[in-house]
């Protein structure tokens, strides 16, 4: 397994920067690894948190200018109304070059990702920014794929090339970590709407059902 770019310490919320990739109607809905509901929570607390914490967002969609796909959702798009999309034709993010250009001018190195579907959209600039030398923490839960395989093993691809795997709830905790330190007030404004309704959502659909 490759070694670099390979994270030895936790995710500190100064040095990262959070990309969001093809949070749209119709791509969306070919989401069957994940509750939709769910992993459109998970994305837009996602969102909340970097707000919160300062965190440069990069936020992009395919195929819009060409008029085969819809802006960003809505829920999503309503957190972040001053973030510019950055729209592509290439299902490979990274292979545009205006994209490329909003990561570098972050100034971050240790790039939060998530995005549909898992297995193309997400996977694809993971892979290409590990070879470029930066660091990525993908979001799982705030991703879903054609199928719970696809989404799997796209996981493991991400990890194999030398993706840090992380959850929604973990990377929010693992941005601030202390409930002392100087971005605890901003935090409790996140976590404690995010987990009420993260188990609203989990009564409304049962494991049994997702």
């Amino acid at each position: 397994m490759p070694e670099n770019n390979r994270s030895s310490g936790v995710w500190d919320s100064k040095e990262c920067a959070l990309l969001l990739i093809d949070y749209q109607p119709g791509v969306m809905s070919f989401i069957r690894s994940h509750d939709r509901k769910l992993v459109e929570l998970n994305a837009r607390y996602l969102t909340k948190a970097a707000l919160a914490f300062d965190i440069p967002i990069i936020l992009s969609t395919v195929g819009v200018q060409m008029g085969v796909n819809q802006p960003t959702i809505a829920s999503l798009r309503s957190e972040v109304p001053n973030v510019p999309e950055i729209d592509r034709t290439s299902m490979d993010s990274w292979a545009d070059r205006a994209f490329v250009e909003a990561v570098k001018k972050t100034g971050r190195k240790r790039l939060v990702m998530s995005g549909i579907v898992t297995e193309v959209c997400l996977a694809y600039p993971v892979v290409a920014a590990l070879k470029d030398g930066y660091e990525v923490s993908i979001v799982t839960d705030a991703a879903g794929g054609l199928t719970r395989e696809s989404h799997d093993v796209a996981v493991l691809r991400m990890i194999q090339a030398g993706a840090v795997p992380n959850t929604t709830q973990a990377m929010i905790t693992e941005w601030f970590r202390d409930w002392a330190g100087p971005l605890a007030p901003a935090a409790r404004e996140v976590i404690v709407p995010f987990l009420k309704e993260t188990a609203i959502l989990q009564n409304i659909y049962p494991p049994s059902e997702i």
